[in-house]
């Protein structure tokens, strides 16, 4: 069933709202799979944070026209699922990870602000750690020095108490 001028108007726009949020999008062709898998696929991007979409390329072209993706353009042919993410990593992160387990999903491009990458650079991007795990790793290196000096600053009592527990152990065995 194909959309009239107005539903296409409002898809354009909704896409074109998701796209001025974006740091990445990743474009894969899903040719010959099933709906059970595109469904697990769907539910994977959702609680990711992702923005999952089967769209006509000529509706997405419109939508990233004026946008830092608009080089995408070029990349959009055949049946494509679009993922676009706030998260630079976490389409990337996602779509690879569904690619692996099933080989009729194949991920043709994608882009970041004002840069275009391939399927490899995807990959590439697909293995860096997430905004999450960085400021995890990030908080645990700030703590480190606090938490040696707390535990040096432990030492000299609990070293204390050794000490007068040793003396009582061997007044009481004498």
């Amino acid at each position: 069933m194909s959309l009239n001028l107005e539903e296409k108007k409002a898809v354009v726009a909704e896409i074109n709202e998701q796209v001025s949020k974006a740091q990445s999008i990743i474009l894969a062709e899903y040719r010959g799979l099933e709906v059970g898998d595109m469904t697990q696929l769907r539910a994977q991007a959702r609680k990711s944070g992702v923005y999952l979409r089967v769209l006509k390329n000529t509706l997405a072209r419109r939508a990233v026209d004026g946008t830092p993706f608009s080089g995408l353009a070029n990349a959009m042919v055949g049946p494509l699922v679009f993922g676009i993410s706030a998260d630079p990593v976490a389409a990337a992160k996602v779509l690879s990870d569904f690619a692996k387990a099933n080989e009729k999903f194949v991920i043709k491009a994608g882009g970041m602000p004002n840069q275009v990458m391939d399927a490899k650079g995807i990959q590439v991007l697909a293995t860096m750690p997430s905004r999450e795990e960085l400021l995890a790793k990030l908080l645990g290196t700030m703590q480190a020095p606090i938490t040696k000096f707390v535990r040096t600053l432990n030492e000299v009592p609990t070293g204390f108490v050794r000490g007068l527990a040793a003396v009582r152990d061997q007044k009481q065995a004498a």
